[in-house]
């Protein structure tokens, strides 16, 4: 764990090998980075085909409160790292 919290950018660039935890780390935020484009690309498409009455008709509506409260965490999860 501590590793985890070490991992700088001047420790990639010299050039010393990763251990396990921070290719893990790597890992798991390339799939971060990934998914988080996805999600936007959806509901950039859900925008642009559907008025935002219709989607709040026809949705699941505790699936969306769970959606928009989990959405909301993650939102301030990253303002928290842009704070750091």
């Amino acid at each position: 764990m501590e590793a985890r919290q070490n991992l700088r950018s001047s420790d990639l660039q010299s050039g010393r090998p990763l251990d396990i935890d921070e290719v893990r780390l790597v890992a798991d935020l390339r799939i971060m980075h990934s998914k988080v484009e996805e999600l936007y690309q959806v509901v950039m498409r859900l925008k642009q085909r559907h008025p935002e009455s219709d989607i709040r008709k026809y949705a699941d509506q505790s699936a969306l409160e769970t959606d928009i409260h989990e959405v909301d965490q993650i939102y301030l999860w990253l303002i928290g790292l842009k704070k750091e």
